[in-house]
């Protein structure tokens, strides 16, 4: 069998969804930080050169970047279920059963009497 020092934990539940909302969201807002760092370098840094239309092209596509990567971040940090460590061995079968029993079928009948009715009420 397999041992490990960690315990083996009862349950694999993903992140609670507020706290999942919380995380999410810091990461857009970190996001569009950095657009409008990119907005203001477009604006502010002179000479303009090549360098002007990356901070633009930042700028412009960072919006659509930072909601794809938020929700995408999500899912791949979600913990995934984890089998046991170790296993209970089924008991070997003590005897079995005869051809004869296993082919006779079991029949259970429930009559029910009209005396009995008639006390019941």
């Amino acid at each position: 069998m397999k041992s490990s020092a960690k315990p083996q934990p009862a349950t694999s539940l993903p992140r609670a969804p507020k706290e999942d909302a919380g995380k999410r969201s810091t990461t857009y807002l970190v996001m569009m930080a950095i657009r409008l760092v990119c907005f203001a370098l477009v604006l502010f840094v002179t000479p303009y050169s090549w360098y002007t239309w990356v901070f633009a092209a930042m700028a412009i596509f960072l919006p659509y970047l930072a909601v794809v990567i938020a929700n995408v971040s999500a899912d791949m940090t979600a913990p995934t279920a984890l089998g046991p460590e170790r296993m209970i061995e089924a008991p070997a079968p003590s005897a079995a059963p005869s051809p004869a029993a296993a082919q006779a079928p079991q029949i259970i009948r429930i009559d029910e009497s009209p005396q009995e009715r008639a006390g019941e009420s």
